[in-house]
């Protein structure tokens, strides 16, 4: 089969396609051919030899989380994701090979069948990013009427899904983000939109219940100066790894409360979300789609960080 492999850590150039082994369905996996394979922050991290680059064994590796395709072996007959069924879910690269391929073996709890009110590409952007968005909004800040939410780069793939699950459970969700985007974060769900390019947030947030931070400090100490914005014992659920060592240390002395956050692949959760599609509460929005033989473009454009939803791989030509 055809894939896009890194043979070294780098820069977007270092993507390639290969004519690669398929791989071999064992156990309770599904083999599933890949319509369409969504992009990741945690893909170019690796690429570049971070992420979880520490954990790659050999080269050539296969990047990619997303996936959105069609059932081609199942472990048996009578499995409730038959052979030809449409479905979507989350790989675990690099103990699987990624799904930047015309082929990816997932195990059967990692995925689930694809709303039929999304697209082969819709689906494909939704997985890592919407998972993300419930485990930090739901799972860990618990979201509910009247909570005061304060969610960081909420027109980013994590973010879009962030504002519009804490606006859902009713959340008054204030989100950060650039003056283009004011009027689509509001269209979210999101009642206050604040432009990081000319205001800054502590100004005008007070009291916060959760910071949702997507950024930590990487740009601009945005997640040591989202801990003034909390009230006493307040809550920051932040995601980017490795981008504030002292942040526990730091919330401490700020007296309020502080934890990272990691996604794990569930195709539980992730039907849970296909009903909110279905219902029409929860929409992706992709802001690229591309030919997987121009994935070192697509990291490329995730690397300049003015995406809007998502980016998304198609890889198959018959979709």
């Amino acid at each position: 089969m055809t894939a896009m492999v890194a043979t070294e850590w780098g820069g977007p150039e270092v993507l390639s396609p290969a004519d690669v082994a398929m791989p071999v369905r064992a156990n309770a996996e599904v083999l599933v051919k890949v319509m369409a394979a969504g992009v990741n922050p945690i893909d170019a991290k690796t690429r570049a030899g971070r992420g979880v680059a520490g954990a790659v064994r050999s080269f050539p590796v296969i990047l990619g989380y997303d996936v959105a395709g069609v059932v081609v072996e199942s472990p048996y007959e009578a499995h409730p994701l038959a052979v030809g069924r449409e479905v979507y879910g989350m790989s675990m690269v690099p103990r699987f090979d990624g799904t930047y391929a015309e082929y990816a073996v997932l195990p059967e709890a990692s995925v689930c069948p694809k709303p039929a009110s999304l697209s082969f590409t819709e689906a494909a952007g939704v997985p890592v990013a919407a998972l993300t968005a419930w485990g930090m909004v739901v799972d860990v800040a618990r979201a509910h009427e009247g909570q005061r939410m304060l969610i960081h780069a909420g027109a980013g793939g994590v973010g879009h899904f962030a504002v519009q699950l804490a606006a859902y459970f009713g959340a008054h969700v204030t989100t950060t983000g650039s003056a283009r985007n004011q009027g689509w974060l509001r269209e979210l769900g999101a009642s206050q939109v604040i432009d990081y390019t000319s205001t800054r947030f502590e100004d005008h947030v007070h009291d916060a219940d959760v910071v949702i931070d997507l950024i930590g400090n990487v740009h601009d100490d945005t997640g040591t100066r989202s801990l003034s914005v909390l009230r006493p014992g307040g809550l920051l659920v932040n995601a980017p790894s490795g981008s504030w060592p002292t942040m526990r240390e730091d919330a401490l002395e700020a007296g309020v409360r502080a934890t990272g956050y990691k996604v794990s692949p569930s195709g539980a959760t992730l039907a849970v979300l296909s009903r909110l599609f279905e219902s029409g509460d929860l929409r992706v929005n992709l802001d690229h789609v591309l030919p997987l033989s121009e994935a070192a473009e697509a990291h490329r454009l995730l690397e300049e960080g003015h995406t809007r939803g998502k980016i998304v791989l198609e890889v198959s030509p018959d979709q």
